[in-house]
């Protein structure tokens, strides 16, 4: 697992390699004896795994436990905790090893499972909630700006579309909670955007989507905006960076955003005023399509050059 920009994916490798310093130094073993139990040459490469500075594999966990003549209860806790502190942070390089498609496919089994599903955006509109188009502009972005040689977005796209038919599941709630920015960042065509915009008014009537936005001109009372994150049920919650996801399943870690969501969640508008923040930005853009049309117009009407004196 390469070095993360996330101190928390960082602390809970430390907190593995503590573990399996711990179950070395209780069987009475040093790290110049486990080496040599290894196999191998120095005991800086123990040090190493042990502080968290070294990629922390499973076969290391069963190779502490089989040296440290471990419980088959204690290694099967170390490998579920490996499992999880490897899937923690996932670079986007990671995350696209198989395309921007098969990164979309690779998604589809979670919101089939999730009963509650929580999702704060700062930045874009949530991918469950957007339109084709849409969906397009921002995929064609990211593989643009993630330098992927396999153009797959189409394929993506319609992955990401049969994704989204898990908003029809009786048995599971979704909510969506944008700050009001969102709504006014436009990095696709327009006429696309005020599509999305429009459609944001269709899906808050499904009975299963509650969507709530934080007004720009509120009042915060020391809500200070956070990074987007979303979070399902309260079992791992995944943040977004710029360089990739990070994942998290701490209980007391995932509690945090628990209490983060809540007061996001209290100073949010729903319903009609979630509405009519939604009706002002598609005015906003109706404006500026208003005012193209009139310089294409102007620039259509105006002469093209002098007529030659007879």
């Amino acid at each position: 697992m390469p070095a993360s920009p996330s101190s928390s994916a960082q602390a809970s490798r430390e907190r593995l390699g503590a573990k399996l310093r711990e179950l070395r130094t209780e069987a009475d073993i040093t790290g110049k004896e486990f080496a040599r139990h290894a196999g191998w040459n120095s005991a800086s490469q123990v040090t190493m795994i042990e502080k968290g500075q070294r990629t922390i594999t499973a076969d290391y966990v069963r190779l502490w436990c089989r040296i440290c003549e471990a419980t088959e209860q204690q290694t099967t806790e170390l490998l579920h905790e490996q499992a999880a502190v490897a899937g923690m942070w996932l670079t986007h390089t990671d995350l696209n090893r198989a395309g921007l498609r098969g990164r979309q496919e690779r998604l589809r089994d979670k919101y089939w499972q999730v009963k509650l599903n929580r999702v704060y955006q700062t930045r874009v509109i949530p991918g469950l909630l957007q339109t084709p188009r849409i969906i397009t502009a921002y995929l064609s972005a990211a593989r643009a700006d993630q330098h992927l040689e396999i153009d797959d977005v189409s394929e993506a796209v319609e992955a990401r579309l049969d994704r989204q038919r898990c908003l029809d599941r009786p048995d599971a709630r979704w909510l969506f909670l944008l700050e009001e920015d969102v709504l006014w960042y436009w990095p696709g065509p327009l006429d696309a955007h005020r599509d999305q915009l429009q459609y944001l008014l269709e899906v808050m009537s499904r009975p299963t989507v509650v969507l709530g936005i934080i007004p720009r001109g509120i009042h915060r009372a020391g809500v200070i905006t956070g990074e987007s994150f979303t979070m399902a049920d309260t079992r791992v919650v995944t943040v977004e960076l710029i360089s990739g996801d990070l994942n998290i399943t701490s209980r007391p870690e995932v509690q945090l955003y628990v209490e983060a969501w809540e007061r996001f969640w209290g100073i949010s508008v729903v319903g009609k005023r979630a509405r009519a923040l939604i009706n002002e930005a598609i005015t906003g853009i109706d404006d500026l399509l208003t005012k193209s049309e009139g310089r294409q117009e102007s620039e259509h009407s105006e002469p093209q050059g002098k007529e030659s004196p007879p």
